[in-house]
């Protein structure tokens, strides 16, 4: 087995500072004036009929951080063709895809924290469909349960997208507690519109590039040398693909020097003092964040700072390639499910929990069960 690590530290260091680009504004204003205005979902809460979630007492506490790349907002406004020029991207047919998956483990011993990445193409149980890849939980979740809403008679997109959105949330949390045995405690979860808007409200942040670079899909065309990108610009620097000599391992390079940059500019003095500054990211929170009822925004910007200052340990779940194919001729990374929760769970100091000869599944989804969906 093998664990990527330099790359999972890019990753999990760059989406948890993205989130803590709008959760460090929190010290500076009131809990009602930030708390009150972001989005929240109930995907933790289980249904009526489904199995528990794992046991809560399992060592650490557990937050779920996803990037998506959805063309609506928070609320479920689909984002106007103004917005999508601006983001340098267009329309998607509603399709979700989750790309980032970390779990954030906060241990109750005092321990260090870990940031552990699931990779995308993960080959795992996903409720109600078998084997799959983890980053289409979330989607094809979603895509049934808006078919659903529709067939039902709904006709307001906006709500349709919420309500799918929860759902696809639902399924992604809980792929995720079958896979490691751990409770998902809190869930956050940022959308492209984010990036945007943040870097909007920063006035740009500051990066350098040791050589001219463009690539036409992304948007991108850099000079050699100090800069400063923000909105659709910022997008395409941290999208680029094309072009570098590594192709996505360059991208996340990319994107960790980007996000890096920007925490330590929104961090540093006198940026959350202006209320025009302060204005604007609370309204990219609002419009980008999405989080659980019970995530205390204070909490986590002082663990962002911890993030920033690499007080955090970062980590990938152990693969045993990342080269695989399934049955039906996907590119695929394979595991061993029983390696993943030991190496979870010793993050907490813990053993893994006993479970059921075969693996077992905390939301019942069995190796054989058929697809909803199919995969876009």
């Amino acid at each position: 087995m093998r664990r990527a690590g330099r790359v999972t530290r890019r990753v999990a260091l760059g989406l948890a500072s993205l989130l803590a680009l709008g959760a460090s504004g929190y010290a500076y204003v009131t809990k009602d004036q930030l708390q009150s205005t972001i989005p929240t979902t109930d995907a933790l809460t289980p249904r009526a009929g489904e199995p528990a979630p794992p046991p809560a007492d399992d060592g650490a506490e557990d937050i779920l951080l996803v990037g998506s790349d959805a063309r609506t907002d928070a609320q479920g406004n689909a984002l106007p063709a103004r917005v999508l020029r601006q983001l340098r991207t267009e329309a998607n047919n509603g399709a979700v895809n989750t790309d980032t998956v970390i779990l954030l483990r906060v241990p109750k011993n005092g321990g260090k924290p870990s940031a552990v990445s699931i990779p995308r193409d993960t080959w795992t149980a996903i409720p109600g469909r078998g084997e799959a890849k983890i980053n289409s939980a979330y989607g094809v979740a979603k895509a049934h349960a808006a078919q659903e809403l529709r067939g039902q008679g709904e006709r307001d997109q906006a709500k349709i997208e919420r309500d799918s959105d929860t759902e696809g949330r639902r399924v992604l949390v809980q792929a995720v507690q079958d896979l490691t045995q751990v409770r998902i405690d809190h869930y956050a979860e940022i959308n492209l519109l984010g990036f945007y808007l943040l870097t909007e409200a920063l006035g740009g942040v500051k990066v350098c590039l040791n050589h001219a670079t463009e690539d036409k899909d992304s948007g991108a065309n850099f000079r050699r040398g100090e800069q400063t990108v923000s909105g659709g610009e910022a997008l395409s620097f941290v999208r680029q693909r094309k072009n570098l000599p590594r192709g996505d391992l360059d991208r996340i390079v990319r994107q960790q020097a980007f996000l890096s940059s920007a925490l330590h500019q929104l961090l540093s003095a006198g940026t959350l003092t202006s209320p025009g500054t302060l204005n604007d990211l609370m309204d990219a929170v609002h419009r980008s964040l999405t989080l659980d009822p019970g995530l205390d925004l204070l909490q986590f910007a002082q663990q962002a700072k911890g993030i920033a200052s690499g007080d955090l340990t970062f980590a990938t779940i152990p693969v045993v390639t990342a080269n695989g194919r399934s049955a039906d001729g996907q590119s695929i990374v394979q595991i061993d499910v029983k390696a993943v929760r030991d190496f979870v769970a010793g993050l907490a100091g813990r053993a893994a929990p006993r479970t059921p000869a075969g693996g077992g599944s905390g939301s019942g989804a069995a190796p054989g069960a058929a697809p909803l969906l199919r995969d876009s």
